[in-house]
């Protein structure tokens, strides 16, 4: 092993830092060194980086573990008394250059854990990346942009603002720049990222939104073909960003919405920030303002003193809301936060509502499908054989350039994904 191999978990955010964790760790000289960049939104998620963590130093005996991310920000102890582990770095330590350079394994008194307070950390700067890697030695066909990171609310059920501290955002020219750049290198996707992106701006001179950002970015990247928006919180969407999907095509058709529940009593546990009626008013109006428009959601099945009867409200949101991507999370109790002391539901019932909860997202999803047969669709082709619509609906194409967008039409699916008609 030369140059360091990254393994990265969890959200487009952390892959992004990936990205600059491979830059900043290979200027630094740091070779045979596997670089685990993990994610603690899930117990399971921390467990699965332990796992791989084990993995790695069998795979590769002599050399350096290092690792970063949420889990290692929330649990610096925990990775540091595994024997596997050579180094444990924060989340703001893991993107600052000078922290490869001072590594040094072979001193006595190096220090093995540099994690610092990340609530102290008041700013987030641009880093410029200009490559990202697909995993396999090639690059991606879109690119992340990091324009937040952080998050001021505290979900009872949520454990990440402990691991990336208040929310903090990048300057609308800092971003405007990074993007511009990235399209000059030839990515023709963009997607803007970070903890809680509605959020962005409040901490910035003059308090621009997300939508007042993503006009700018629009305007000032006349070249960029397609901006695309990473998960939102709907109660937070401003009106810049709702006349931007209204009269913005290069603006995606598709929304991720921070839902968590269809419930309003759940919701109110959850400390939450919409109710059940907030998400569907949402829904309808963006579908007002864009026809075209696919919502996707985060719910999680069975939070603590969930009722069958609030668990159905959860079940007929999705056709309330018309939601088509649907991510389930079974709910896992996070040590240290409020939910974890609420009154635990039994892990059967708990599992077999987030099966019953995907096989209702799943049925949405193919009816979605269904719908697309017959269309013709503009397609980025992330691979030869592989491509996304701009509603983020995965196509099946055949000897595609990749990176760029076609115009295909819609043949039929196999239940996963679309399928283009030969040309």
């Amino acid at each position: 092993m030369t140059k360091p191999e990254i393994i990265t978990f969890g959200c487009r955010l952390n892959a992004y830092e990936s990205e600059v964790i491979r830059r900043e760790a290979e200027a630094a000289g740091l070779d045979n060194a596997v670089i685990v960049n993990t994610c603690a939104v899930t117990a399971e998620a921390t467990r699965q980086a332990r796992q791989t963590i084990r993995r790695a130093r069998r795979e590769h005996p002599d050399a350096r573990i290092i690792v970063t991310g949420c889990a290692a920000q929330i649990e610096p102890e925990t990775f540091a008394e595994m024997e596997a582990v050579d180094a444990v770095i924060g989340n703001q330590e893991k993107l600052d250059p000078g922290t490869y350079r001072a590594l040094d394994f072979g001193a006595l008194d190096s220090e093995r854990v540099i994690v610092n307070d990340i609530m102290a950390v008041t700013e987030t700067a641009a880093h410029m990346v200009e490559h990202f890697d697909d995993g396999v030695g090639g690059r991606r066909a879109r690119a992340f942009v990091q324009v937040q990171n952080g998050c001021d609310h505290r979900c009872t059920f949520c454990i990440i603002p402990y691991g990336r501290g208040n929310s903090r955002s990048v300057p609308m020219g800092a971003v405007v720049d990074e993007i511009r750049s990235l399209v000059e290198n030839g990515y023709a996707e963009i997607v803007l990222t970070g903890v809680d992106i509605t959020a962005y701006g409040r901490d910035l001179p003059g308090a621009p939104s997300l939508g007042t950002l993503a006009r700018a970015i629009l305007k000032a990247v006349p070249d960029l073909p397609r901006l695309r928006l990473s998960s939102i919180d709907s109660i937070e969407a401003d009106p810049a960003l709702m006349a931007a999907l209204a009269d913005e095509d290069r603006l995606m058709p598709h929304l991720h919405l921070s839902l968590q529940s269809g419930d309003d009593m759940i919701l109110k546990r959850m400390k939450r920030r919409h109710s059940r009626a907030d998400t569907v008013r949402f829904c309808d109006e963006a579908r007002r303002l864009r026809p075209d428009v696919v919502f996707g959601a985060d719910i999680i099945a069975g939070f603590p003193t969930e009722t069958e009867a609030m668990f159905e409200n959860s079940l007929s949101i999705v056709e309330d809301c018309g939601l088509v991507h649907l991510h389930v999370f079974p709910f896992s109790p996070r040590e240290g936060t409020p939910a974890a002391r609420m009154p635990q539901l039994d892990r059967g019932v708990i599992k077999a509502r987030a099966q019953r909860l995907r096989e209702r997202g799943d049925a949405a999803y193919v009816a979605h499908l269904d719908r697309q047969v017959g269309r013709t669709l503009q397609v980025l082709a992330e691979r030869s054989d592989k491509g996304l619509t701009e509603a983020f609906m995965p196509v099946r194409l055949m000897n595609a350039e990749p990176g760029r967008i076609q115009i295909v039409r819609i043949a039929g699916h196999d239940g996963q994904s679309l399928l283009a008609e030969a040309a």
